[in-house]
C-alpha cells in the first residue's frame, strides 16, 4: 500500500467518524433539552441506528458486492446524508425531526462496513496495517467532542449547531470519496444463486463455524448494554453537573486511540477469546464506575468509566471487525462487514435503545432527576452474563488471532458450499 493510498484512507476514517460523533454524542442531551423529548423518544431516536444497521447487509450485499464501486456508493449515500442532516437540524418538534434522522441513518450505517471495505481492499495484512488506519476515525470523533466542549454548545443551547457541523463533514466526505482507491465489487456479473446471495446474506455461511457463531451471538447481546451508553452519557454527565460533557467523553476516544494502535500488539500475545473477553470485562467496570461515581468525590470513577471506552471498543469491536475479515475470504469481505454490522448496531443496539429508554424513564425520580445507579447497574449485570458465558462456549485453543482464525477458516465450509 502507498503512502498516498494510506493518507486518503486515513482523511477517509477521520471524517467518517466525525460526522458521527459530531451530533451521535449529544444527541440525547439534544432531545431532552431542545425537543423536550421523553426517554423513550430518546431510545427511539437511537433506534435509527439499528434500523439503519439491519438495511446495511442488503445495500453492501445487493450493490456493493454487485453492481458499484465500493467508494462510489460511500460518496453518494454522503451526500444524501448531508442534506438530511441539515433537514434535521430545522426540526421544530420530535414528530419532525425523527423521519429525517431515521432516513439519514438508514443511509449512513452501510457506510461503517462500506468504509472497512474499501481499506481492507488495499492491505496485504490487516491485523498490523487496519489499526494505524482505523485510528483516525477515533481521532476524528475526539475532535468532534472536542469542539463541541470548546465550543460551549452544550451550556448555550446551542446542540443543534451540532447538525449542521455534520452535514458540512458529509459533505465533503461525499466528494472525497470519489477520489479514494478503485474498489470494484467482487461478484460483477455473477448470477445469484439464491435470494440471500443477492441480499447479500451470503456471509451467513460464517455461522457454520461453531466459534463464529458463539461470537456472533456474543456481539448481539454485548450491545444491548452499549445502547445505555451511547443513549443516556452524555444526559447523565449534564444532569450529575459536569461541565463541558461532550469534551470531557472525547477521552473516550483518547483511550480508544492509544490501544488501537496496540492492537497489532495483543493479536500476538493474547489471542482473539482473551481480546474479546478484556473487552467485555471493561463494559462491566464501565457501568460500575458511572452507577457509583458522581461530579464530587468520586468524580476519578465518572473519568474511569469514559477512559475504559477505548478498550470495550477496541477489544471488542476493532477484534471482531479483523476475526470477520479473516474469516470471509476475498470474494464476500463487504457482505461479512455488513453482517457483523446487522449483529451490533443492529439486532444488539436495537433491544438494548428499546430497553434502555424505558429504564430511563422508569427510574426518573423527578422532573429534572433519575436513580442512576439502578440505570447503570442493569447493563452492568447483562454484560456480566454475557461476558460468563462467552467465556464458557468460545474456543479458539489459545492461538494468536491470525493461526486462530486461519485454523477456523480451514474447517469451516466454504461460503459457497453453505449456500
Amino acid at each position: 500500500m502507498t503512502s498516498a493510498i494510506r493518507i486518503k484512507l486515513s482523511i477517509m476514517m477521520f471524517l467518517e467518524f466525525f460526522i458521527w460523533g459530531a451530533w451521535f454524542v449529544t444527541l440525547g442531551t439534544y432531545l431532552l433539552r431542545n425537543l423536550s423529548a421523553t426517554g423513550t423518544q430518546v431510545g427511539v431516536a437511537f433506534l435509527t441506528q439499528s434500523i439503519g444497521a439491519i438495511v446495511a447487509p442488503f445495500i453492501i450485499g445487493l450493490i456493493a458486492d454487485r453492481f458499484f464501486s465500493a467508494q462510489k456508493i460511500l460518496g453518494v449515500l454522503h451526500l444524501a446524508g448531508a442534506f438530511l442532516l441539515w433537514r434535521a437540524s430545522t426540526s421544530p418538534d420530535f414528530g419532525s425531526f425523527y423521519p429525517n434522522i431515521l432516513t439519514y441513518m438508514i443511509l449512513y450505517m452501510p457506510t461503517l462496513a462500506l468504509v472497512n471495505s474499501i481499506a481492507f481492499r488495499q492491505m496485504q495484512n490487516p491485523q498490523k496495517e487496519f489499526a494505524p488506519i482505523r485510528v483516525l476515525g477515533t481521532l476524528g470523533w475526539i475532535v468532534a467532542g472536542l469542539t463541541i466542549g470548546w465550543l460551549n454548545w452544550e451550556q448555550s443551547g446551542s446542540l443543534q449547531a451540532t447538525f449542521l457541523m455534520a452535514a458540512g463533514a458529509s459533505a465533503l466526505l461525499g466528494l472525497f470519496s470519489f477520489t479514494l482507491p478503485a474498489t470494484p465489487p467482487v461478484k460483477s456479473g455473477q448470477q445469484s444463486s439464491s435470494l440471500g446471495d443477492m441480499l447479500g446474506l451470503d456471509a451467513i455461511g460464517l455461522l457454520k463455524n461453531p466459534s463464529y457463531l458463539i461470537f456472533f451471538l456474543a456481539s448481539i447481546a454485548i450491545c444491548i448494554p452499549l445502547a445505555f451508553y451511547y443513549g443516556f452519557t452524555n444526559p447523565f454527565l449534564n444532569e450529575v453537573g459536569m461541565k463541558k460533557a461532550a469534551g470531557v467523553q472525547s477521552l473516550g476516544q483518547v483511550s480508544e486511540l492509544l490501544f488501537m494502535l496496540l492492537i497489532p500488539v495483543f493479536f500476538s500475545r493474547l489471542g482473539v477469546k482473551k481480546m474479546l473477553a478484556i473487552g467485555m470485562l471493561a463494559w462491566v467496570l464501565r457501568y460500575v464506575c458511572f452507577a457509583y461515581g458522581n461530579a464530587e468525590s468520586n468524580y476519578w470513577m465518572l473519568i474511569a468509566g469514559i477512559v475504559l471506552h477505548g478498550i470495550c471498543y477496541d477489544f471488542f469491536f476493532v477484534t471482531g471487525q479483523i476475526y470477520t475479515d479473516n474469516l470471509a475470504g476475498e470474494r464476500f469481505k463487504s457482505s461479512a462487514q455488513g453482517f457483523i454490522t446487522l449483529a451490533t448496531y443492529g439486532v444488539g443496539m436495537l433491544i438494548g435503545t428499546l430497553l434502555s429508554g424505558r429504564i430511563f424513564d422508569a427510574y426518573q425520580t423527578s422532573p429534572t432527576a433519575h436513580d442512576w445507579r439502578m440505570i447503570w447497574l442493569i447493563p452492568a449485570g447483562i454484560a456480566v452474563v454475557v461476558l460468563l458465558l462467552f467465556l464458557l462456549l468460545f474456543k479458539d485453543g489459545n492461538q494468536p488471532q491470525a493461526e486462530a482464525a486461519s485454523s477456523s477458516y480451514d474447517q469451516a465450509p466454504s461460503l459457497a458450499e453453505a449456500n
